[in-house]
């Protein structure tokens, strides 16, 4: 009975208290950060254990492992959300009423406000390692996305196309894999070649054709858009096309390097 009373103690505090409207997107940003930290952490304890290139790595470059951990970690929990919130679940629907671009629910937007956190706590780390941890291209694109996420998240306003962009995160576990796999030393191993190609499939559904999906519905529902705020309506266009344009130049780069690793297997 104690333990039942102190399990509806602690769901009333977080219904009441870190859920409620008004804190919503700040406490889950905290978590958000507090998640990434937890991932970090168990990174580190995870590869100390199993992998034994890990000790033998640089100062730096057992940071960038534990960061590679912690965004694999992210990009795994909100793509999931995103594809669900997108193609599964009946929020953005056309059949509902009202503007698509003004629809949210407390889960979409505590969803945002963990992404938010992982945005902060990556753009920190690059910050103090720069450009260790990636270049002014990786620092942009962490910038906008931040923005987007925060603007979306606190006005919610066009939260639709923010999950939409966020489903391209599904691309991060293989990017992180292949660095993995560079570090190890297996660089020529099958597995790397297995996850290139998964990488190029991966990056051509979820950062490409996607992308051009977006643009259509974006297309379909500009009398909605219009709706929103001039800054939302700003951040609507402008992001997914940079990170479109981005996409590209980063698509082209992933090619020549399947051709290459394809060629040394000949």
């Amino acid at each position: 009975m104690e333990v039942k009373y102190y399990k509806s103690q602690a769901e009333q505090v977080v219904r009441n208290y870190l859920l409620a409207d008004p804190v919503l997107p700040y406490s889950s940003l905290l978590i958000g950060i507090f998640l990434c930290k937890m991932a970090y952490d168990l990174t580190h304890a995870l590869s100390s254990y199993y992998f034994k290139c890990y000790p033998s790595l640089t100062k730096v470059q057992r940071i960038e492992w534990n960061n590679r951990g912690m965004s694999s970690a992210h990009a795994i929990y909100i793509s999931s959300v995103s594809i669900y919130l997108v193609f599964f679940n009946n929020m953005f629907s056309d059949q509902l009423e009202g503007p698509v671009t003004l629809r949210y629910s407390n889960f979409s937007t505590f969803t945002l406000g963990v992404s938010v956190g992982y945005f902060i706590a990556d753009l920190v780390m690059m910050f103090w390692l720069f450009p260790s941890l990636g270049g002014m291209e990786f620092v942009l694109h962490h910038l906008l996305s931040l923005i987007a996420i925060a603007y979306t998240m606190l006005s919610e306003e066009g939260q639709l196309y923010t999950y939409m962009v966020l489903i391209s995160e599904a691309t991060t576990p293989e990017i992180n894999l292949r660095w993995f796999l560079d570090t190890a030393g297996l660089k020529r191993s099958s597995a790397y070649l297995i996850n290139g190609l998964l990488m190029f499939l991966a990056w051509l559904v979820a950062r490409i054709f996607l992308f051009v999906y977006l643009f259509y519905h974006m297309y379909w529902h500009y009398d909605q858009i219009e709706k929103m705020h001039i800054f939302g309506y700003i951040l609507v266009f402008l992001v997914p096309i940079v990170l479109f344009g981005m996409n590209l130049v980063w698509f082209g780069k992933i090619l020549k390097g399947v051709k290459k690793t394809l060629a040394k297997k000949k």
